[in-house]
């Protein structure tokens, strides 16, 4: 058993007041280093990790899938393009105060120019407390970069009201680097402050931003997933057999209910239609249990197989070329292009773009692929709505 060594310290008293001051300084100073390195070790596990790190393939495709999906859903009247961190940082205002011949006034930066917080009321429909959509900073720099401080401050408070969890997002990692200097300058309460190297703090903001991205998505867009839609396939004698995927809140300390909904619908349409869509082929696809986003989808098929239920003329044009059982990273890599190419002919184009990254399936698999097969559930179950009316007025 190990046991604290200050328990069989004999304790050394001192005559003088002078040594016994020194000794409470030097125990404080001690205390206050060791809360520094804890806070920096905690702060450490929060950076994006450098190249050469083993998890940073993993991070940087993280990565990419939020910053396609938000670029091509997460705002009103179409696409907008971000960088992660980079135009989260520097688009923070519709209006710009501006100086000339010492008379200030305020810069419009154009309709086009959108900030988060755009982004936030597109998703959520509702505003951050205190501010609003044509919000204008100050002429000052300090006092500019103090009301960003505090409107980050808002935005995080906002999201973890909704359910986010970001304990380890700090308004100051949401800044701009030279914000950030301004910022730590002006810190003159805090004794003991954790100040972050230029290359560290870009590191700790892209992992910063892209958490914020990835809770904003959890609390406003993974609850609209709807278990209705999905309940009357179970009906079917073809799934009556399979295994369940449960949907009890404590069920599972993984997936949320949203996401086994998304599973459940996995699972029905793959059983339901495994045997329509390939029982021309020498083997027809083994029932399988899928229960994750990453494995149980690698071969392409289960995907197919959800196209397959909305858009059944897709079957003789394209899966009835895939392999039902693939083995090689060939097989793999054949399936995911016809997959990618079926999703370009019914004119899934921004799915298609996404779904690209299918072609490295069999490399690297994402789990944030899980926002495009969400993106699929809402999408699919219109798409004999749009054959319909593209059909009755071409």
């Amino acid at each position: 058993m190990c046991m604290s060594l200050k328990l069989f310290t004999p304790e050394i008293k001192s005559d003088t007041t002078f040594e016994s001051e020194s000794d409470e300084n030097m125990s404080e100073e001690s205390e206050a280093d060791s809360q520094s390195d804890g806070r920096e070790n905690k702060f450490e596990l929060s950076f994006f990790p450098d190249e050469d790190k083993e998890e940073y393939i993993f991070f940087q495709k993280t990565l990419t899938a939020v910053k396609n999906w938000f670029t091509l859903f997460g705002w009103s009247k179409g696409q907008n393009p971000i960088s992660i961190p980079y135009s989260l940082r520097r688009d923070v205002c519709k209006v710009q105060m501006t100086s000339s011949q010492e008379k200030v006034f305020k810069q419009n930066l154009g309709k086009d120019t959108k900030t988060v917080y755009d982004m936030l009321f597109h998703l959520s429909g509702q505003l951050l407390p205190g501010v609003t959509l044509s919000q204008s900073l100050p002429l000052d720099p300090v006092e500019r970069m103090l009301q960003l401080h505090r409107q980050h401050s808002a935005l995080l408070a906002f999201l973890k009201s909704q359910g986010a969890y970001l304990p380890h997002v700090m308004p100051e990692f949401l800044l701009e680097p030279d914000d950030y200097k301004k910022w730590i300058k002006v810190q003159t309460v805090v004794k003991h402050l954790f100040i972050l190297e230029d290359s560290i703090f870009e590191t700790m903001s892209k992992r910063a931003w892209t958490d914020v991205l990835l809770q904003v998505y959890k609390v406003f867009v993974l609850p609209r997933v709807s278990s209705h839609s999905i309940t009357d396939l179970f009906s079917l004698e073809s799934v009556q057999n399979m295994p369940r995927i449960k949907s009890e809140p404590l069920s599972s300390n993984i997936y949320s209910p949203y996401e086994r909904t998304i599973l459940t619908w996995l699972n029905k349409h793959y059983e339901k239609n495994r045997r329509t869509v390939w029982k021309d082929c020498q083997k027809v696809p083994p029932m399988r249990w899928i229960v994750n986003f990453d494995r149980d989808l690698l071969d392409g098929l289960v995907l197919a197989a959800q196209l397959a239920a909305y858009c059944p003329y897709l079957i003789a044009t394209h899966f009835v070329r895939m392999y039902t059982t693939p083995r090689t990273p060939e097989h793999f890599l054949h399936n995911c292009l016809i997959l990618v190419n079926a999703m370009h002919a019914v004119g899934l184009c921004s799915l298609w773009i996404i779904f690209i990254c299918l072609l490295q399936i069999f490399y690297v698999w994402c789990p944030l692929h899980m926002l495009d097969i969400i993106s699929l559930f809402f999408l699919l179950p219109l798409k004999p709505v749009f054959s319909y009316f593209k059909s009755a007025f071409l």
